[in-house]
This record gives C-alpha cells, structure tokens and sequence, in this order.
C-alpha cells in the first residue's frame, strides 16, 4: 500500500465515494455529483500548498490511478482553538481487508514525524463500527459522544483524539 497525493484525475473515486448512497450512509446521505471537478482542483491545491494531506490509497503501485479509497489530514478551527482532524473512506470493494487502518496508521506515522500537526482528532459516525474500530486499535482515545457537522448536515459521532508524535 502507498499513499500518494490527491491529483486532477482523481474525479471518478471522489464521485464513487462521495456521491453514493452506501458510501456516505453514515454522513448523511450522498453528496451532489455537480461540484465534484471543482472539489478535487480545490483539494489539489490544498495539497500542492501542504495546508491539507490530502492521500489516495494506492494499492497497485503498476496502477497509481486505481484507489482504494482516500485518507486525509486537515487542522480546522473548533470552538475557538485550532484542532488537527483526520479522515477516511475506503470503497466498498476493499472494506474489511485492514486498508482503512494501514493507511490511517501510515499517515499517522507521516504526521509524528512531521510534528506540526499535535493532537489528532478523529469523528466517525457513532453507528460506524468499522471506523471507531479503527480509532481503537490504532491506540486513539475515545472521549465523548458529540454532533459534529459535515457538509451541512448534523451528524452524531464518537469523539477521539491521539497524538501521533508519542
């Protein structure tokens, strides 16, 4: 497995993960296909100025434009103070293969050795077994159960937080 960063032709995984309906079922519901293009160039130039990490997961290293999905790491400001937060999706294809938490671990390790990102905080969906299974066992520390909004819609999430740099 490698991660390599979002580029323009990453379109088609971004409509296939964010647009249907079993993919987004924990985030409210699919995202509009209309907007994608210009999602992927602002996520490209996130990742070009290096405010966001923005990673496909690449399993197939003779294949780079063939994805399993996407793990990303952004620092947002969160009731007045600055909080790192990463996040992932994995295409239901290669779900329940440990993709999701090799990359999650993989861009973990990236941002310890980085160290300007602090305390990680993560938010899946509290009906979201397979991610708060994730948040487990690579070590994340649950502490509490919040709303949190996603693309304009209210969602209930488990709250965890670890910092990668220990």
């Amino acid at each position: 497995m490698r991660l390599r960063d979002v580029r323009p032709g990453d379109v088609d995984a971004y409509v296939r993960m964010r647009c249907d309906p079993a993919m987004m079922a924990d985030l409210g519901g699919p995202l509009p296909r209309e907007g994608m293009e210009e999602k992927v160039r602002r996520d490209v130039r996130s990742a070009e100025a290096g405010t966001q990490w923005i990673k496909m997961i690449v399993l197939d290293e003779a294949r780079p434009a063939a994805v399993a999905g996407t793990v990303t790491l952004w620092s947002h400001s969160e009731d007045g103070e600055r909080i790192s937060e990463i996040g992932w999706m994995v295409l239901p294809e290669f779900q329940g293969r440990g993709v999701g938490k090799q990359a999650v671990r993989a861009l973990l390790e990236l941002a310890g050795a980085d160290g300007r990102w602090g305390p990680v905080h993560a938010f899946p969906a509290t009906a979201n077994a397979p991610s708060n299974g994730i948040c487990r066992s690579l070590g994340f520390r649950f502490l509490e159960e919040r709303d949190v909004t996603f693309a304009d819609r209210v969602l209930r999430t488990n709250h965890w937080v670890m910092d990668p740099r220990a």
